[in-house]
């Protein structure tokens, strides 16, 4: 009989950022997220302003994403970049992973960030997808937060206004029954993140060859990990979309700054005429991909520190 051969290893995932990495339990599962500060600590710089960065949605994501703004901005102020539900080193147990999921995170998060640095508001920087859920905490309880940034956000393309019932998502059950049905679940999965498949949507993203490949390095290894199929799969059945996000951006009173590149696939923002007129909301475009601070990060981090009127 021949010896039982082992199987192939996964590859352990390394810090997608510096500073410590933190675990929590919280009601969206075990978060893990990073942080830093000016003089490397949580708490030693409880009087600035706190940041969130919220990594966006894909089949690969991880706080990697917003890497070029936590270590920017870890040199002035306390910063706090997670992992999102299903994603990174936190939980990616095979769930439902909704709105209502990742909206709890964020809370999560800025339940923490509190409880270290007092009740003050903090500011949250959401990138595509992640938008929505930034939006939707903001939202619900409004006095936790000073400002809200939406890079490239999901909610302003042609389907929109998005005005479904309070809470409701888009998902297509069928076609989250297809992604996981089990004759072909695992092989389309490993199909859809192979590397060079990886690096197809990351060029769609920049709108270009040049794109991140510490970024591109890291998605491959994230998607290797146990688990790593079940929150991209609920997002390519459209399930964490919002169907009320219109409603949710409309609904923000606090000062709100989107910004969006014109390259590739994410360039669709028609819809955000329609906030035009209201005076909490200043819009920027920058002549990059879809993860502009990727790019032209001075640009971007002027851009934002200028919304916030800290010229």
């Amino acid at each position: 009989m021949p010896p039982m051969s082992n199987p192939p290893s996964v590859p352990t995932l390394p810090p997608a950022l510096s500073g410590e990495r933190v675990e929590i339990d919280s009601i969206a599962g075990r978060l893990s997220f990073y942080v830093a500060g000016p003089a490397g600590g949580a708490g030693a710089s409880a009087d600035r302003t706190p940041l969130l960065l919220l990594h966006s949605i894909n089949a690969s994501g991880s706080a990697y994403e917003v890497r070029p703004l936590y270590e920017h901005y870890r040199q002035q102020r306390p910063v706090y970049a997670p992992d999102l539900p299903g994603f990174g080193c936190s939980e990616r147990g095979d769930r439902p992973y909704l709105p209502r999921l990742m909206t709890d995170a964020v809370h999560a998060m800025v339940a923490e960030i509190q409880r270290v640095h007092g009740d003050a508001p903090i500011d949250v920087i959401g990138v595509s997808l992640s938008s929505e859920y930034a939006a939707r905490a903001a939202q619900e309880v409004p006095e936790r937060f000073r400002s809200v940034a939406l890079v490239s956000p999901t909610g302003f393309n042609r389907g929109a206004p998005f005005n479904g019932p309070p809470g409701s998502h888009r998902g297509i059950a069928w076609l989250r029954r297809f992604f996981f049905n089990p004759r072909w679940s695992d092989g389309l999965y490993r199909w859809l993140t192979k590397r060079g498949v990886i690096r197809y949507f990351l060029k769609k993203t920049w709108g270009s060859a040049q794109i991140d490949e510490g970024l591109l390095d890291y998605d491959v290894l994230t998607t290797r990990q146990p688990g790593s199929k079940f929150a991209p799969y609920w997002f390519v059945s459209a399930h964490l979309f919002s169907a009320d996000i219109t409603r949710v951006y409309q609904s923000l009173t606090m000062p709100v700054w989107m910004v969006h590149g014109v390259r590739g696939d994410f360039i669709d923002y028609r819809h955000k005429s329609a906030y035009a007129g209201r005076p909490n909301w200043i819009f920027d475009v920058m002549p990059t991909g879809a993860l502009p601070y990727f790019e032209r990060c001075d640009e971007f981090v002027a851009l934002y520190d200028a919304a916030l009127g800290k010229k």
